[in-house]
Order: C-alpha cells, then structure tokens, then sequence
C-alpha cells in the first residue's frame, strides 16, 4: 500500500513538474568553429586535414519529451570549379542534457551515404553507457559506420575520404555547447552537474577601531593614579653645614 501510495505521488510529480530548458549555445558553438563570418554570418569556415569545412548555424526543434533535436548543415569546401559536398549532422538531446541518438548524411557527386542511426541504448533497451562516455561511444560508432560506408565507394580525394573526422569535430562542439536552463552542463552517471556559480565576494567590513579592540578585553582593576614625581635637578649635592672659621 505504502510503495502504490509513493508510486502515485511520484508519477503526480513527475507530471507537474516543468522541464528543464535545453538548448544548443550558438555563439559557442560558432566561436569553436573560428565564428560565424561567412555567408551573411550564418556559417563557419575552418581547416580540418589540409582540406576546408564550411558549417552553417544549427537548425534546433523541441522534443516532445522536453529536449531538442539539432540539425547541422555541413560542406566540403572544393575548388571554385568543382561543386562543394554536403553532408548533415543529426543528433538529439533529452531534457537532461544526455545525448540521446546521433545520425549523418553525407552527399558526394549525386550519391547519398547515410549512417545508421546510432543509438545509445543495445538491442536490449539497456543503456550500455552514461553521461560523456555515452556521448563519446555514440560520436565513436558514428563516425566508424560512415567511414566503412565511404570506403566501399572508393574515394581518394583527401577532402572526402576525411569528411567523417569533420563529422566527429562538429559533433564533438556540438555536444560541448549543450546547456541545461542556460548553464554548462558535466554529466556523470548520466546526470547533469550544472557548472557552479562563482562565489560572492563577501562584503569588505570596516576595520575595527583600537577602542573598540580594547573593550573586548578582560576589564582589570583600575589603577591608583599616579603620584607626582619628586623632580630634582640632576647631580645637585646635598647641603652640608660648613664650619666658619674665626
């Protein structure tokens, strides 16, 4: 009866109680990227593996669940006679800030190289990892399945043979730029740990005054006052009776 009543009381809870905000920071993720300053500051351009990058600033929606999905546009940067590849990065975040499924597209000359959809559970539904490591194995699996994927098409320009690592490098900031109602969040065990907020500097109190120091002592007896020295002039003799001769 007891374990139905808290059962209850914890469903109650977990449906009225509000999501957490999840979100993707733009400006860091771009900042990682060398900045938004190409086409109309919507897009990044970096080197990666002696070839060129171009990513566009995200595309994020809301999961019914309370987190996002975050959609990633990112090019091949070729010659200006050849025409650039394309690929997107998919990923989707829960409500804690946990990296939940990844997946990518890559187009080369009219064909479409798609990777699984990697998940972070096994076929079980058992989680077979958590927090960072469970964003690292699915970021791992991802880029492995595209790679084994673009060998069989037999490319050899450096560009397109490296574009998985290009991948992994925009999946990695992307996971990096994560924020939970707006903090930085380390997950371990799964668990978000928002970033702690600086201390408050405590308020610089006015040094105490020696009279008020001297009240905090132990009260003592008041002494006697002080008798008035005898001053004498320093070296006179003593008078002495000296005999008057006749």
């Amino acid at each position: 009866m007891k374990s139905t009543f808290l059962s209850i009381i914890a469903l109650i809870t977990s449906t009225v109680a509000p999501f957490a905000e999840v979100t993707i920071s733009e400006a860091d993720f771009g900042k990682n990227l060398g900045g938004w300053t190409k086409r109309g500051k919507q897009a990044a351009e970096y080197p990666l593996s002696g070839s060129t990058y171009r990513t566009y600033k995200p595309e994020v929606s809301p999961t019914p669940d309370g987190g996002i999905f975050a959609s990633v546009r990112i090019d091949h940067v070729r010659s200006w006679l050849s025409s650039d590849d394309h690929a997107t990065l998919e990923i989707t975040v829960d409500s804690r800030g946990t990296v939940v499924s990844a997946q990518s597209n890559i187009a080369i000359q009219g064909r479409s190289i798609s990777s699984d959809l990697i998940l972070g559970s096994n076929e079980a539904g058992r989680m077979v990892a958590v927090g960072t490591d469970r964003a690292v194995q699915i970021g791992t699996d991802l880029v492995a399945d595209l790679s084994a994927k673009l060998l069989r098409e037999k490319l050899v320009e450096a560009g397109r043979v490296s574009f998985p690592a290009a991948l992994r490098h925009n999946y990695n900031l992307l996971f990096q730029a994560v924020r939970v109602d707006g903090s930085p969040v380390t997950l371990t065990d799964g668990a978000p740990v928002a970033t702690p907020a600086a201390p408050e500097t405590p308020p610089v109190k006015p040094p105490v005054s020696a009279e008020v120091k001297t009240t905090s002592a132990p009260a003592t007896a008041p002494s006697e006052p002080a008798k008035p020295l005898d001053i004498k002039p320093y070296g006179t003799p003593k008078t002495a009776e000296i005999p008057v001769k006749d």
